[in-house]
């Protein structure tokens, strides 16, 4: 199946202008069994703030393009995916899309599909990966935002709102859920606002500036701009992107990332001229694929180092992003 127009391209029933502020969220009784009481609660029972837009102002700051990875979580196993994440931030990562895995991903081309079928064949569900973010951030000691990226059935089965609620404490910063209509998506996006996260939508070139209007009445964190009509997968060749980003930024002023097909240095290149961000995903799970279990952590820095530029776009001690 091919995106002309990916269906989660805004959210919601009340319009929010760009620049509305949103208060703190208060902390409500933890659901699922206690999964609320995690370390990401701030004082007086508030979460700890999205740090997606914390991400992009360090990287406008240092003059660079944040970089944005995306893993599927199981794959190949979880604690393999546990041991990537924190490389890749090393490596010069901002921004982490964990992908959960689903039966059928519309939206991923054939590496991501792989990916997602041997995670459910590991029985990976929504719940580990709730767990793995509590992880990287308990154990781990990771600071860098995190997104989870799913298909809108399993947080359908959970509840959204208890998703968003359980997510938040576990130390999600946003969401992608690129089969979700703004027409059914306001439950979603209320639990996000209620809890201060980021639901992240998705534009397409075909994407109508009625469309585009209606995503920045909406969005926060970053607009997602897919770089092509078709699914995820590494190209040779991005397509002429100034009109089309151009048109998305003339109606907002949130940082806009690039994804679908982004899988070099010269592609991060060409994007960072007109957007904020780059996301890759397809490339590097590819790339993981030629390597060891054991060498694949030691192998994503390395790559990310690379996708950055010489040094890696955030060169310096190997412990950037994560707390001793």
């Amino acid at each position: 199946m091919t995106i002309t127009a990916p269906p989660t391209l805004d959210a919601g029933t009340r319009p929010r202008g760009k620049n509305d502020e949103r208060p703190p969220a208060v902390r409500p009784k933890p659901e699922g069994g206690g999964r609320g009481d995690s370390q990401d609660w701030g004082a007086g029972g508030t979460f700890t703030p999205s740090r997606i837009p914390a991400a992009f102002a360090a990287a406008k700051a240092a003059g660079r393009t944040a970089l944005i990875p995306f893993v599927t979580a199981g794959y190949p196993s979880l604690a393999a995916t546990e041991a990537t994440i924190p490389a890749l931030v090393r490596g010069g990562a901002d921004v982490i899309e964990i992908g959960v895995p689903f039966s059928d991903p519309l939206a991923d081309g054939a590496t991501i599909q792989r990916a997602s079928q041997a995670a459910l064949a590991n029985g990976v569900t929504l719940t580990d990966c709730i767990a793995l973010v509590r992880r990287l951030r308990a154990h781990r000691g990771l600071t860098a935002a995190l997104i989870l990226f799913g298909y809108y059935n399993p947080i359908l089965q959970y509840g959204p709102a208890r998703f968003v609620a359980d997510a938040a404490a576990a130390g999600a910063d946003g969401f992608i859920v690129p089969d979700l209509p703004t027409e059914e998506s306001g439950e979603l996006l209320a639990a996000c606002r209620a809890h201060g996260r980021d639901l992240i939508f998705l534009l397409a070139p075909t994407s109508t500036d009625a469309r585009i209007a209606d995503v920045a009445e909406r969005a926060s964190g970053f607009v997602y701009c897919v770089s092509l009509t078709g699914v995820t997968g590494g190209r040779q060749e991005l397509p002429d992107l100034a009109a089309y980003l151009g048109r998305v930024r003339q109606r907002t002023d949130l940082p806009l990332a690039v994804g679908f097909g982004i899988s070099t240095e010269a592609h991060v290149r060409q994007v960072g001229a007109l957007a904020e961000g780059a996301v890759v995903g397809s490339a590097l799970i590819a790339h993981l694929d030629g390597v060891p279990v054991a060498d694949q952590p030691a192998a994503a820095e390395a790559f990310m180092r690379a996708l950055g530029g010489e040094g890696g776009p955030n060169d310096g001690p190997d412990t950037a992003g994560v707390t001793p």
